[in-house]
């Protein structure tokens, strides 16, 4: 499972999807989950880096979805569109 940190905004958003990159490299499991229970202060750079790890999982054949996503956050990727491709784990 990768875990995202307590805050995603455009300032963090680069080392955190650095940091969830690393930590796809060396997922060996058909399933990549995203644990978001931590995550506290964020703005749409957090869709974006979600977008962006989705993209990589899927490229490396593996399916993903993302687990505890704030239900601000889950608003924000209704009204952009988006929410149906970061599925929930409950």
């Amino acid at each position: 499972m990768l875990v995202l940190p307590s805050e995603i905004t455009h300032r963090q958003a680069t080392a955190c999807l650095r940091m969830l990159m690393q930590g796809l490299r060396v997922h060996r499991q058909s399933a990549v989950v995203v644990d978001a229970h931590a995550l506290a202060v964020f703005d749409t750079s957090a869709l974006a880096v979600l977008l962006e790890c989705r993209r990589e999982a899927l490229s490396e054949r593996k399916t993903f979805a993302v687990q505890g996503l704030p239900p601000a956050l889950a608003s924000m990727a209704g009204l952009y569109g988006v929410a149906d491709l970061l599925p929930a784990v409950h």
